[in-house]
Formats: C-alpha cells, structure tokens, sequence
C-alpha cells in the first residue's frame, strides 16, 4: 500500500493546475471491458500523453460491480437514471497558452476516442479543480492502491449555478475536515451546453439530459469501506443531510477500479512514456535502467544522445 500521512497534507501541488477539465467515458457496448480498460490504459493514454501543452492527465477507471453502499439514500434525492460510466478523465493545463497549444493538436487524440467510447463529456473548469485534502505521498499513482475510492457525482437542485458552488464548497470543506477523509477533490464546472458538445470526437455521443447540465464532483478516499460506511453515520455526515436536501436532486457514485498517473507537472510518467502496464512491470521488477535519461530519451524520440 502506498504511504498515507497522518500529519502531511498533499493537496497544495495540485494547484499548478491553472486550468482543468473533468470527462466522463462510457465504453462502447461490445467492447469487452478488459479489452477496452488495456486499449485505454496503454494505446489511448500514451497517445494523449504525447499531445503538446498538457500538464495533468489522470485516468480513473471505475468498477460497476462494486456494492451499492457507496453513497447514503437521502430523502428526496434520487440516483441519475439511466446512468452508467466507466471513467473519469481528467486533463489540465498550466495555461490557457498551453490550452491552446493542445486543442490546436488534439484532433490526434479525439479521433481514437471512437475505438472504445460509446459516449464522453467534457466538462470545463476554466479556474481548475481544487484538492481540499490529500494525504497519499505519491504523486503519480499507477493502479489499484488497495484504498477505498469513490467519485460522487451530484446534480444541483436549482439553476442557479453560484448557489450551488457555494453550498458544494462549503460541503466539500466540512468533509475534508474529517479526518476519515484521506483525500477529497471537488471539481465544479460550468454549466454544459448541448448546444456546444465536448469534446469533439467524432462518432461518439457527448450529450446530456438537462439533470446532468449543472453538476458537481466529488473525489473521496477512504482508508476502507468499513471507514466509509462510519463516516456516512457519523454526526459531522448527518449534520450535513438536511443542506443537501436544500440543494442537491440528484447524486450517483461510483466505485473507483484505478488511478493512472501519465503526465504531472508537464512531465511524462513511465506510465505515460511507456503505457501503464509496462510501468507497473518497470517497477516490479525493479528495472532502474528503464528509468535512466537514455533509455527516456530513445522511447520518446527514437534517438540515442
């Protein structure tokens, strides 16, 4: 397991990320899911990995399987319908320069998303995504940690998008506070726009219903689901019940199956050089050469310095 601190909180080093965006994925229906999750891992991701002016890419899969316990059943707030995922992508910039570098190029990556994506909606976050607390050391996670990982996705109660920004920040603080919470990131976009579809790949459905237009996201880790669990009956959870019933219609939660790590900082991980796979057998085998500026340099340009 990885390195979980008790008095270090992470979170500061991902505000670098000036500017993010935050996609949901749906596999195309006939594509086994072990087919799609490998094709993903390590033929999409190093693709995106490589298009120019990313700073933050981050694959979560996520695993339908799991219990149904993953969110408490509030009164009055009711499941998405219809509503199935198999990721959560999130792609980030230091910039808008390099925003712009990357979507002047991203034709590339969007052009793959038809080979295993039935469905993805990008949702902006023009002022980035804020981490309220991390407590995992690791910066670039590549795979199932063995924690208790969740994404809640929670859809406002009213249109007034301010409101509900307001009410998810001040809800995401009081979670974060808790100490059962090892890590919790709150992504709120803007209002997505049919009219508009992200992101534009071809041959893949990016629309949604009007539920599911002024959302938010929360990512949660727990030390295990028994921690879960206690959280959603402690007083600091319950206290919060009747706000949410104030503002959130609808929420849905899903089971978090891995987080890859392909680029951080601007920099290419050896998942994101190599593909994911590959560098989780680097570093079971402990193979350092793999790791050295040469060997680097030749996978990613094919020259020898």
């Amino acid at each position: 397991m990885p390195k979980v601190s008790t008095t270090t909180d992470y979170a500061a080093r991902d505000a670098s990320i000036a500017i993010n965006s935050y996609t949901t994925v749906l596999r195309r229906p006939r594509v086994p899911h072990d087919v799609f999750a490998t094709y993903w891992r390590d033929v999409h991701g190093p693709l995106c990995s490589r298009i120019p002016g990313l700073a933050w890419y981050v694959q979560n899969h996520l695993d339908r399987e799991q219990d149904a316990h993953l969110w408490p059943v509030i009164d009055g707030i009711a499941p998405f319908a219809d509503y199935e995922l198999d990721g959560g992508v999130e792609i980030g910039f230091a910039s808008k320069a390099d925003q712009d570098v990357f979507n002047a190029a991203s034709h590339i990556l969007f052009a793959d998303e038809q080979n295993m994506f039935a469905a993805t909606v990008a949702y902006a976050l023009p002022d980035g995504s804020r981490t309220l607390v991390d407590r995992f050391a690791d910066p670039i996670p590549n795979g199932d940690d063995g924690f208790d990982r969740i994404h809640v996705h929670i859809g406002a109660a009213g249109s007034d998008a301010e409101t509900f920004a307001t009410f998810m920040t001040e809800f995401a603080e009081t979670l974060a506070a808790d100490a059962a919470v090892l890590k919790l990131r709150l992504h709120l976009p803007e209002r997505y726009d049919n009219a508009e579809p992200a992101p534009p790949a071809p041959n893949v459905d990016h629309e949604v219903p009007a539920e599911r237009s002024l959302i938010a996201v929360l990512e949660l880790a727990f030390e295990s689901p028994l921690t879960r669990r206690a959280f959603f009956e402690s007083d600091t959870f319950t206290a919060t019940h009747a706000a949410q019933q104030a503002h959130i219609a609808y929420v849905s939660a899903f089971a978090v199956s891995g987080v890859y790590t392909y680029v951080r900082d601007k920099q290419l991980t050896t998942a994101g050089l190599r593909g994911s796979r590959q560098a989780q057998l680097i570093e079971r085998l402990g193979a350092n050469n793999q790791l050295a500026d040469d060997v680097r340099g030749l996978m990613h340009t094919g020259t020898v310095d």
